[in-house]
C-alpha cells in the first residue's frame, strides 16, 4: 500500500512542479484569491446596511455565510483549467508518452493528477475564505458560528471534488485542450445552479438539508472518479488524434441495440423488452427498498411533527383546523372530471425528470426525484390520519386502483435510470464511452416506450374515471 501511495505522490509532485512553473495559472489564481474577498466584503457591508434600515436582520445575518460560499466557488472555477489540461494538455505538449510508459498502474496516474487538481483549488478557496473572514472580524458584520463555518467549508470541499472529478473525466475523453475548455461549461453551469439552490436553503436557515446536499455532491463526485477510472485506457489516450461526429455510426449503434434481432413488434417485446426487464431485477429491488424507506420516513415525520407544530394552537383552533381539513376531503367530487390526458402528461413529465436528473448525476438526482414522489404518498396518508381518516382506507380507495399501474411504472423508470448510472461507472472492456451511452439510451427507450408509457396510460384512465368515484363513495362527506 505504501508503495502505491508513493507512486501516486510521484505523479502529484510532477504535476505540482508543472503548475508552479506556469505563471499563466498562478497569476490569475493569486489575483482572484486576494482581490475577490475585498469585493464581497464591500457588497456584504452595503447590503447589511440596506437591510438593517428596513428591519430585515435575518437576511443580513445570512449575507456573510452566503459570501463565504461564493468566495469559495470562484477560485475553483479559475483553477479548474489545471484539471482540464491534466491529460489532454500533456498530450498536446508531447509529454504524455513518457508518463504513460512509466511502470505505474492506471489508478496511480489518475489519482496523482486528481490529487493536485483538487488540492490547488482548495488551497486557493480556503485562503480566500480566511482572508475574507479576517476582514469581517474587524467590522460590524456578524461572524458565522463554528457550525455554519464547518458546513460552508464542507460545501466548498464537496464542490471542488465534484468539479475537479468531472474535469479529469473530460480531460481523459477529450482530444484537444480547446475541446476540454469548451466542455467546462457543462461543469461550471450545473454547479452554479446547484449553488443557487444551496443559497436559498441557507437564507431559509435549513442547514440540516444542506448536509444532505453535501452527501449528494460527494456521492456524485465519487461516481465521477469511478467513471474516469473505468474508461481510462493508455492506448486510447495515445491512439486517438481527433474526434468526429459520426451520425451514421451513432444511429446504427442505437438502432442495433434498440431493435436487436427482433423482426416484429411481438418479437421486440418477447426478446428485447424482456431482456431489458431482466436486467432491472437488482435495480428494482433497490428502488423498492427506497420506496419503503421513503414512505415510512415521510409518514412518520408528518404524524410526529405536525401535532408538535400545532401544539401552541388552542383546542378550538385545533378543532377548526381538523374540521376544515375533513371538509376538504369532500372536494374529491370536484376532481371526478379531471382530464386523463392531463394526468398522463404529468406522469410522463415526472418520469422525464427522473431520467434527466439521473443522466446528469449518475442516477443520484433521478433517485431523489423518485424518492420525493414516494415521500408525497406517505405525507398525504399521514395528513389524512391526523384528520381522522383511515390511511389504509385512503390507500385502498384512492391510490391502489390506479397505483397498481402507476407505481410500478414509476419504479421501472427509476430502476432503468439507476442501472444507467451503475453501468456508466463499470468498466466496459472493448467499448468506448459513446457506445456504452448509446446502448444504455436504447435500453431506456425500450423500457420507457415498451412498459412505462402503457402502464401510465392505463393508470391515467383509471385515476380519471374510476378512482374519484371510489373515493367519493367511501370517504366522509
Amino acid at each position: 500500500m505504501l508503495a502505491d501511495l508513493q507512486m501516486v505522490w510521484l505523479v502529484a509532485q510532477r504535476e505540482l512542479r508543472d503548475q508552479f512553473r506556469d505563471w499563466r495559472i498562478l497569476t490569475p489564481l493569486i489575483v482572484l484569491t486576494l482581490s475577490f474577498p475585498f469585493l464581497m466584503n464591500q457588497v456584504a457591508h452595503e447590503a447589511v446596511g440596506f437591510f438593517s434600515r428596513y428591519g430585515t436582520t435575518l437576511i443580513a445575518d445570512r449575507l456573510v455565510p452566503f459570501s463565504v460560499l461564493i468566495i469559495g466557488f470562484f477560485p475553483i472555477t479559475i483553477s479548474l483549467v489545471v484539471a482540464l489540461e491534466s491529460f489532454v494538455g500533456e498530450k498536446e505538449r508531447g509529454t504524455i508518452e513518457p508518463l504513460l510508459s512509466a511502470p505505474m498502474q492506471n489508478w496511480h496516474l489518475y489519482f496523482g493528477k486528481l490529487l493536485i487538481g483538487i488540492l490547488t483549488p482548495l488551497v486557493a478557496s480556503y485562503a480566500s475564505i480566511a482572508f475574507y473572514l479576517a476582514m469581517v472580524s474587524h467590522q460590524r458584520l456578524q461572524m458565522p458560528s463554528v457550525y455554519t463555518l464547518t458546513l460552508l467549508f464542507m460545501l466548498t470541499t464537496a464542490h471542488a471534488v465534484l468539479m475537479v472529478s468531472a474535469a479529469i473525466v473530460i480531460s481523459v475523453q477529450s482530444t484537444s485542450v480547446r475541446a476540454a475548455n469548451l466542455l467546462a461549461s457543462f461543469i461550471i453551469i450545473p454547479v452554479a445552479l446547484m449553488m443557487q439552490g444551496e443559497s436559498v436553503l441557507m437564507f431559509w436557515g435549513t442547514d440540516k438539508v444542506l448536509w444532505l446536499a453535501i452527501v449528494a455532491v460527494v456521492i456524485m463526485a465519487g461516481l465521477l472518479v469511478r467513471l474516469g477510472l473505468s474508461h481510462f485506457e493508455r492506448e486510447y489516450l495515445l491512439g486517438r488524434e481527433f474526434d468526429s461526429l459520426n451520425l451514421r455510426w451513432m444511429g446504427r449503434t442505437f438502432w442495433g441495440s434498440f431493435r436487436g434481432e427482433s423482426k416484429s413488434l411481438f418479437g421486440w417485446y418477447r426478446f428485447e423488452v424482456r431482456k431489458a426487464m431482466r436486467q432491472l431485477i437488482v435495480p428494482m429491488l433497490i428502488v423498492a427498498g427506497i420506496a419503503v424507506v421513503g414512505y415510512w420516513l415521510s409518514y412518520h415525520w408528518v404524524t410526529v411533527n405536525i401535532p408538535k407544530m400545532l401544539s401552541d394552537a388552542t383546542p378550538s383552533d385545533y378543532a377548526d383546523i381538523i374540521q376544515d381539513a375533513r371538509q376538504s376531503v369532500g372536494l374529491v367530487q370536484a376532481n371526478q372530471h379531471i382530464s386523463a390526458l392531463a394526468i398522463f402528461a404529468n406522469n410522463i413529465r415526472v418520469t422525464f425528470l427522473i431520467f434527466l436528473g439521473g443522466i446528469v448525476s449518475f442516477s443520484v438526482l433521478g433517485v431523489m426525484t423518485y424518492l420525493i414522489n414516494i415521500g408525497l404518498i406517505g405525507t398525504v396518508l399521514g395528513i389524512f390520519k391526523l384528520i381522522g381518516v383511515s390511511p389504509t382506507l385512503l390507500f385502498l380507495a384512492g391510490l391502489l386502483p390506479h397505483g397498481i399501474f402507476e407505481i410500478p411504472a414509476l419504479m421501472f423508470a427509476s430502476a432503468i435510470v439507476l442501472r444507467i448510472g451503475a453501468v456508466l461507472v463499470t468498466p466496459q472492456i472493448g467499448k468506448s464511452m459513446g457506445q456504452v451511452i448509446l446502448e444504455l439510451a436504447a435500453d431506456w427507450v425500450k423500457v420507457f416506450f415498451g412498459v412505462v408509457i402503457p402502464l401510465l396510460a392505463i393508470a391515467a384512465l383509471v385515476e380519471a374515471y374510476i378512482t374519484p368515484s371510489i373515493l367519493f363513495a367511501v370517504l366522509p362527506k
